[in-house]
């Protein structure tokens, strides 16, 4: 008996993991790699593993999709909370300035913030108590 994998499950979808496409001359690169939690899926330990995933980031990027935020952006539970991001990922993203960086993750981020160079967009559609929530907005091509 063979084991489905995730690309094997998809129907007119690119699976994004740790690569990139580009559609209609926009560039994504997508991870959905993320800090350890528990024992889930796509888990890094901090550090020189978190460095390595985020290395792989390419240069004049259009779109960045990652699971989680970078530390310190849309990584609290709520207002004041400590911050659940990962501390090389904004490292990353400074260095690689993609136009938008969309994740989620940590629902009690959801929102947008902006600091000159990358839009961020934490998209996390349900609440801490996991009920459906106000979407944190629409990209749309043409405000790329």
């Amino acid at each position: 008996m063979s084991r489905l994998t995730s690309r094997d499950l998809l129907n007119d979808a690119t699976y994004l993991e740790n690569t990139g496409v580009t559609i209609g001359g926009i560039s994504f690169w997508g991870s959905p790699y993320t800090p350890e939690f528990l024992n889930w899926a796509f888990m890094y330990r901090r550090g020189a593993e978190a460095k390595r995933i985020w290395a792989q980031i390419p240069t004049g990027l259009d779109v960045l999709i990652t699971h989680g935020p970078p530390y310190g952006i849309l990584d609290q539970t709520a207002p004041g909370g400590e911050h659940f991001g990962c501390m090389e990922l904004p490292k990353a993203v400074k260095a690689k300035k993609p136009r938008a960086h969309i994740f989620g993750h940590i629902h009690g981020g959801a929102g947008t913030f902006e600091n000159g160079d990358t839009r961020f967009i934490n998209a996390a559609y349900l609440d801490e108590q996991y009920r459906p929530a106000e979407p944190a907005g629409i990209i749309r091509v043409v405000d790329l």
